[in-house]
């Protein structure tokens, strides 16, 4: 009797054993299949913004998600120069809850512009822009560290890493992913909160020049020198590949470099760089630029 019993618990461990492996290999296959969409600057250009999202079949006409589980990227400087940053940041915060509802996810991360905004560098800050928050002293307060966008933004990832692909507003240097993205991220946040650098175990540098918001060197520099840097990045975190924008292109195409591990999508979307439509995309394993009336794929 025992022994039988014994014999019916090993069959149905078995089975569990196998209704997990199935479950667990359809979940790594639904992950495979997920849509990662990138798109790159917008600069305050709420309409753009919206006929990009629309391009890529993200929103429908009424600016409502639609798309399902897909995983949108927005890689920084939704911000300044043009008049809606506040109308693009509305957009984004919203479209991220009605994606997380359909199975999706929306990654805002941070670029040099909103860091400039966070630390008091109002520059590039419009006129228009200043009226739309509804003057100085209001959007001052909005962007605090006690303020509503203030917050949002000091709450944004600067590196986001989905699957084996690295994104991010500038670019990344070996010595900052050494630690891991996790470290980095959280604090550049702490900072940018209202913490003390040390106390935030932020790296020296990080925020300046050579940092994730303002590195250009991967897209301006000579690629003998600056494919090995690359590659030594991904290596620390386990990728095959970097997404940035900041580097703005005036041909209105995404640049590849470095055999196709790096992909440059700041095309000039906002009107003052251009008014370009164009997204990088992932699906089925392979890398996709998308442009109206056109779909590219990355060999």
């Amino acid at each position: 009797m025992r022994e039988r019993l014994n014999q019916n618990l090993l069959i149905y461990f078995r089975y569990l054993v196998v209704i997990c492996v199935v479950f667990i290999a359809a979940i790594g296959q639904a992950q495979a299949e997920q849509r990662i969409v990138a798109i790159g600057d917008l600069h305050g250009d709420l309409d753009n913004a919206q006929s990009i999202l629309k391009l890529v079949g993200l929103i429908d006409d009424k600016g409502q998600w639609a798309g399902g589980d897909a995983i949108l990227i927005q890689t920084g400087d939704m911000v300044d120069r043009g008049a809606e940053s506040k109308g693009v940041m509305d957009l984004f915060r919203r479209l991220g809850k009605q994606a997380k509802s359909a199975g999706g996810q929306v990654i805002n991360l941070l670029g040099n512009h909103e860091l400039m905004n966070l630390q008091g560098d109002w520059r590039y800050v419009s006129k228009g822009d200043l009226e739309v928050f509804g003057g100085r002293t209001a959007r001052m307060r909005a962007f605090s560290k006690e303020g509503e966008y203030g917050q949002w933004l000091a709450s944004l990832q600067t590196v986001a890493q989905v699957d084996d692909a690295i994104f991010l507003h500038g670019g990344l240097l070996p010595h900052y992913a050494q630690s891991g993205l996790q470290a980095l991220n959280t604090s550049i946040s702490c900072q940018l909160s209202g913490g003390n650098n040390q106390a935030c175990g932020l790296q020296e540098g990080v925020l300046g020049r050579d940092g994730p918001f303002w590195y250009r060197g991967y897209v301006l520099g000579d690629e003998t020198s600056e494919c090995p840097k690359l590659e030594a990045t991904l290596k620390h975190l386990n990728a095959k590949r970097m997404v940035v924008g900041h580097t703005t292109r005036r041909n209105g195409r995404i640049q590849f470099r470095c055999n196709g591990k790096l992909a440059v999508i700041d095309i000039g979307i906002a009107d003052g760089y251009g008014g370009n439509l164009g997204a990088w995309e992932w699906r089925d394993g392979n890398a996709y630029a998308i442009y109206p009336g056109e779909t590219v794929k990355v060999e």
